[in-house]
């Protein structure tokens, strides 16, 4: 190889080594630093791609569950409210059997009539504040039922149908003003209360049910998330003690490469030791 002031060819090689290991370190260091093997589209453009995508269909998951468990709240206010207006109307019941009696006094049956009318005002006060979020699956002020989002492109939806408990509703036909003051109310009570009770406990069932199915399709939905965020790390994420090792390798060929370099560019002066007077 010829000797040249004007091209030191294995300084060059040197410098290009040199600059490889910069660049190898440069990344490696990115790597270390978002702990992300893959952090845009240039480090691989098809498999950042993929992952966004991926991205996208956890962070709509996430909408999902927020819908499913506003929805096992709604559900589960209603169940208990709903078990409270069944106790009550046990306890209604009672009462009007009690009132059935034809012994009793005057002032005995007032007595009792004021005890069923209480239960009936607990009853609407519970109906009335069976509410979360602005939803009240009790009291007959929504519609049919409510839906709430079931999947990630939100084309699927999981339902909670109404249960309307209010008195003089669909399923608790004995109004508010009813009264036991006489056999005969109380007669006409026993047997709207008798109907009543197993409506109610009808409609409870029929809303855990659906409670049920809320809360399966949400643990599912928490175990789906967290698959995909699993899979986009093991698309993405870089091994951290892996980069740890090559970062060490390569700091040890900068200097090399630096050293090397340093030799390369040095090598010219032996020219001057050819022009030296003898």
């Amino acid at each position: 190889m010829s000797i040249s002031v004007h091209t030191n060819k294995s300084a060059l090689i040197a410098l290009q080594n040199l600059n490889k290991t910069n660049d190898d370190l440069a990344q490696v260091q990115n790597r270390i630093n978002t702990g992300l093997k893959i952090s845009d589209a240039k480090d691989n453009a098809a498999i950042w791609a993929i992952a966004q995508g991926q991205r996208a269909d956890i962070g709509a998951l996430g909408a999902v569950r927020m819908s499913l468990e506003r929805a096992n709240s709604i559900a589960q206010v209603s169940m208990t409210a709903g078990a409270t207006v069944s106790d009550l109307l046990v306890e209604l019941k009672e009462k009007v059997v009690a009132a059935m009696d034809t012994s009793l006094d005057t002032a005995s049956r007032t007595a009792l009539n004021s005890d069923f009318q209480s239960l009936l005002r607990q009853i609407g006060q519970v109906v009335d504040n069976a509410e979360f979020d602005g939803a009240n699956l009790l009291d007959g002020s929504v519609g049919a039922n409510i839906q709430f989002l079931a999947n990630a492109d939100a084309n699927s939806r999981i339902t909670l149908s109404t249960q309307n408990l209010s008195l003089g509703g669909g399923n608790i036909a004995i109004t508010a003003g009813a009264s036991i003051l006489t056999t005969a109310t109380a007669s006409a009570a026993l047997a709207q209360l008798t109907v009543a009770i197993s409506s109610v406990n009808q409609s409870l069932g029929n809303l855990g049910s659906q409670a049920k199915q809320i809360e399966a399709h949400l643990e599912f939905v928490s175990k789906l998330t967290d698959v995909l965020e699993g899979g986009v790390g093991n698309l993405v994420d870089a091994d951290l003690a892996k980069e740890s090792a090559r970062l060490q390798a390569l700091q040890v060929q900068q200097q090399l490469g630096a050293q090397a370099l340093a030799i390369a560019n040095s090598s010219p002066q032996i020219i001057l030791s050819l022009f030296r007077g003898g």
